[in-house]
């Protein structure tokens, strides 16, 4: 392999991994802020997990995430299956960002709620558009859709307590 055509493949890895890094640090600048305050003051199910949790589990995700991208944009962008599934992608980001925004910055557990639905579908495309360029891609999104699955049921407990 060429150095040129190692060093791209480099600069990919990493972009990736920064624009979803990027979109983690957006959302704990959403997030932060009301955890002390307006978060503590929730009802929450006992199987909430402790706050300081969520810290190195997003950034694990967000990594796999960022791995997984490359794994696909790395195939490069002819494939019509390889631009869907970078579309369904930067979507299911901008929702993941979003879903900050709704719950934490605006305080709003229930469009949240809805706004995390649409998420798991999303991510679900996009794990089956990236199943179709590279089986590890796929596979690297697998423990991001479990943990919004749990976000999911966590968020609508969060709801019903609160209501």
């Amino acid at each position: 392999m060429k150095l040129k055509s190692v060093i791209m493949r480099i600069a990919k890895l990493v972009v990736c991994i920064l624009v979803c890094l990027g979109v983690s640090y957006l959302g704990s600048l959403l997030t932060t802020p009301s955890i002390p305050t307006w978060y503590a003051s929730l009802q929450k199910p006992p199987f909430n997990p402790p706050n300081w949790i969520f810290a190195p589990v997003w950034l694990s995700l967000f990594v796999l995430m960022g791995i997984s991208a490359f794994l696909v944009w790395n195939k490069g962008l002819a494939s019509k299956d390889i631009r869907v599934g970078l579309v369904l992608f930067l979507a299911q980001l901008a929702l993941n960002l979003a879903w900050s925004g709704l719950f934490f910055a605006l305080r709003s557990p229930l469009w949240a709620f809805f706004d995390i639905i649409a998420l798991w579908v999303l991510i679900l495309l996009t794990i089956i558009w990236f199943l179709r360029v590279s089986k590890l891609a796929g596979i690297l999104m697998i423990p991001y859709i479990l943990w919004v699955s749990f976000a999911s049921v966590l968020n609508l407990t969060i709801v019903i307590l609160n209501s």
